[in-house]
């Protein structure tokens, strides 16, 4: 089986050194980097914030890192410790020795971090691919996480026309003269193209071949096993998925969830919404320990 792995040396070098200036560049406070051993391989773990109430871990969207979060990371850390994932099989500083090939193995990625970490009661934040990864992961290996808070999450249908034309729009307009890309920006719907140093990131990780699985749809039956406190945003601009369908069918199987479409945001909700982001994930904390 394939994993995923830069073209060449050159490729890594590039993108480390991108890497690099873009973590001194936006991470906003202190941190402290560990380096997690699990069967798939070593995953990066950026640990900031303080040791108190619940730990948050966020799991990025495909194709990102732990930078990805560089928004909300100062005012999640003011009231909580906060690990923020490399995922294995994305570019990132992590190192992958073994495949990833379903979501068993996704989620057993996930649970091998967690218990290295010792970690329990953990409130675990997903992005869209990040998002899926944390369902699964409450499918196979219930127990350490005690609440969820999922950003525009895939698994609700498959990758379309659509999906792969935003993206193409945002590489796209992210090469464009600076004085464009705010309304560039407006008009594909993703405010990611206005992030310099994640943009640099992204080109740089033009060398990376991404092997891991494409999220299948979830079932009805898979969708009421995720039996705990959860709250989905979804972006009203989404270019993943129907959105209002998406809202009406997590709504009538999980009539405890709260469900949020968000005016105005597409699909990086993190960019697109940066402190709505931050409230809601702290307002779900708040909301569980009521």
């Amino acid at each position: 089986m394939r994993m995923s792995e830069f073209r060449n040396a050159q490729a890594a070098d590039r993108f480390r050194a991108a890497y690099d200036h873009a973590l001194a560049t936006l991470w906003p406070g202190p941190r402290t980097a560990q380096d997690v051993p699990t069967a798939f391989g070593t995953t990066r773990v950026q640990r900031t914030g303080t040791p108190q109430g619940r730990p948050i871990v966020l799991l990025p969207a495909s194709g990102g890192n732990a930078l990805m979060w560089h928004h909300q990371l100062d005012q999640l850390a003011q009231h909580h410790e906060v690990f923020a994932l490399d995922p294995i099989g994305e570019p990132g500083a992590s190192v992958q020795t073994a495949p990833i090939v379903d979501g068993a193995d996704a989620a057993a990625w996930l649970e091998g971090v967690l218990a290295a970490l010792d970690l329990a009661d953990v409130h675990l934040v997903g992005c869209s691919y990040g998002g899926w990864v944390a369902l699964q992961h409450r499918l196979h290996h219930p127990g350490r996480v005690g609440v969820m808070t999922l950003l525009d999450p895939a698994g609700f249908n498959g990758f379309g026309f659509r999906f792969y034309a935003w993206l193409i729009a945002g590489g796209l307009a992210a090469s464009a003269p600076r004085a464009l890309r705010p309304r560039l920006a407006r008009a594909v719907g993703n405010s990611a193209v206005l992030e310099d140093e994640l943009m640099k990131l992204t080109r740089a990780a033009m060398g990376f071949r991404r092997a891991l699985p494409v999220p299948p749809v979830l079932t009805d039956e898979e969708l009421r096993r995720i039996d705990l406190p959860a709250r989905f945003l979804l972006g009203a601009r989404s270019a993943l998925h129907d959105s209002a369908a998406v809202a009406a069918r997590i709504s009538g199987l999980l009539p405890t969830a709260r469900v949020e479409v968000v005016p105005g945001a597409g699909h990086s909700l993190p960019m697109d919404a940066p402190d709505l982001v931050a409230e809601r994930i702290l307002a779900q904390l708040s909301s569980r320990a009521d």
